[in-house]
């Protein structure tokens, strides 16, 4: 392709791509941290129908990684293969391999309740327990504990998260009342603070902005920068502007049909690094997608 016409489109995608916002902070290749998540082949299968194939990337210490694409692309699929979730499912089964600080996440002496420890997870509707505000913290710690924490290291450890997930001051004065009186947005910071009062090293969040508003939106996305000092974060959004805002890497996925549409396989296409994904993307298919021409 003539360079000039290669500079063209590039030129329209950094024009029509998302306004990536100054809150971030992305981080230089140069520098980039240690790998926390090393990917290789993953393919995960659901009885006959395979759901996601051959994905390979390298996830970094205190980075936020973004997943993006279609619906069906297998964000989802994908995020939960990094803490076992996946075996919940009687006919999911995962080829490939996940090495996760050195160790074979998959491999048959691993506990998976201890890998779901280690790598949280908040979901796309905020599911709080039918629970006080206070018991709600503190599910994780009296469940994990082999001996129940006594009463003030318990305030502590309750008051730990929920600075951590930005609510200890609209709450501290009803920690005892039920989580359900809480707005959408206290909701979801809560079940972002339940997930940290276990002490965990990753925080994976699925969508977890979706069903709320502007102005909530705009607070977990603060949080996830904040807890990025302290946390390796990977998120599935399909909001353009939430990932170019947020994110230091993307990892761009996409749908392959078989069998005349009937049968469809997510990929990834593209992975680097944030600003490049959407300004400057090697692959027409990423351009088309963060430019809004698909999906």
């Amino acid at each position: 392709m003539p360079e000039n016409v290669t500079e063209q489109r590039r030129e329209e995608a950094a024009a029509a791509a998302p306004a990536i916002a100054p809150a971030r902070e992305p981080v230089p290749a140069s520098v980039r941290r240690d790998v926390i998540f090393d990917v290789d082949d993953i393919s995960v299968h659901y009885g006959d129908h395979k759901a996601i194939r051959d994905v390979t990337l390298d996830l970094h210490v205190n980075e936020i990684t973004a997943l993006i694409g279609p619906s069906g692309c297998g964000k989802s699929t994908f995020i939960r293969c990094l803490n076992r979730m996946n075996d919940l499912i009687p006919t999911a089964r995962v080829d490939g391999k996940i090495v996760y600080h050195g160790e074979d996440l998959y491999a048959s002496d691993i506990d998976p309740v201890q890998v779901r420890k280690r790598i949280g997870m908040v979901f796309q509707k905020p599911n709080p327990f039918p629970k006080s505000i206070y018991d709600n913290i503190a599910f994780g710690p009296r469940l994990m504990s082999s001996r129940p924490p006594k009463k003030g290291d318990m305030d502590e450890i309750v008051e730990r998260a929920l600075r951590r997930g930005a609510l200890w001051d609209e709450v501290k004065d009803r920690l005892r009342t039920n989580a359900f009186g809480m707005s959408g947005g206290q909701q979801q910071r809560l079940c972002i603070a339940r997930a940290l009062a276990t002490e965990p090293d990753v925080l994976l969040m699925d969508e977890p902005c979706s069903a709320l508003d502007p102005i909530s939106t705009g607070r977990i996305e603060d949080l996830m920068i904040e807890l990025k000092r302290d946390y390796s974060i990977v998120i599935v959004t399909h909001n353009m502007q939430q990932a170019a805002r947020v994110s230091d890497m993307t990892a761009f996925f996409t749908v392959e049909l078989h069998d005349e549409g009937r049968s469809r396989t997510g990929a990834v296409v593209e992975y680097g690094e944030t600003d490049k994904i959407f300004t400057n993307p090697d692959d027409k298919r990423t351009e088309d997608y963060v430019t809004g021409k698909f999906g």
